[in-house]
């Protein structure tokens, strides 16, 4: 369903909220263009806040995930990932730099002081990255940073 949305609807944000904690699940929503995931045992108020995250354009994993997610990358084999590292050469540096901020989870606003500019210049970034790539959103983003060999998980 997930890709049916955002295939037909790209403006249209995805948080999935499901009782699966399963890791593939995890794995395909955010292929298939979710900006979110969320375990319904989560609080009203985190709900809430994952709604407005999402819905603001940016993305929001259960903080388990996010854990499982960066080990999962850890793991993987060193196999050649030259179709996605060619698309990073796509990137300009500074859009490189910022792509690997976003993958550590850095916000517009951090990015921006890390890199000493405004927060609208790392937004400009941002919007570039996604159309260069093909992505729709900061999580898929992230997620391409790691597939690619880009990053890689801290402490691994």
């Amino acid at each position: 369903a997930t890709r049916r949305i955002t295939g037909e609807r790209p403006e249209i944000r995805v948080l999935v909220l499901t009782t699966f904690d399963l890791d593939e699940y995890v794995y395909e929503a955010l292929r298939a263009g979710a900006s979110g995931f969320l375990l319904k045992d989560a609080s009203a108020e985190q709900l809430a806040e994952a709604v407005r995250v999402v819905a603001a354009g940016d993305a929001l994993l259960a903080p388990g995930i996010t854990r499982r997610l960066l080990a999962e990358f850890s793991r993987l084999d060193n196999r050649p990932r030259s179709p996605l590292k060619s698309r990073v050469g796509e990137l300009t540096e500074r859009e490189t730099e910022v792509l690997a901020l976003i993958a550590q989870g850095l916000s517009n606003a951090e990015i921006a002081e890390r890199l000493v500019v405004a927060e609208q210049t790392v937004k400009t970034h941002v919007g570039r990255i996604l159309v260069k790539l093909g992505l729709r959103d900061r999580t898929q983003a992230a997620v391409f940073a790691y597939e690619s060999g880009l990053v890689r998980p801290s402490g691994y």
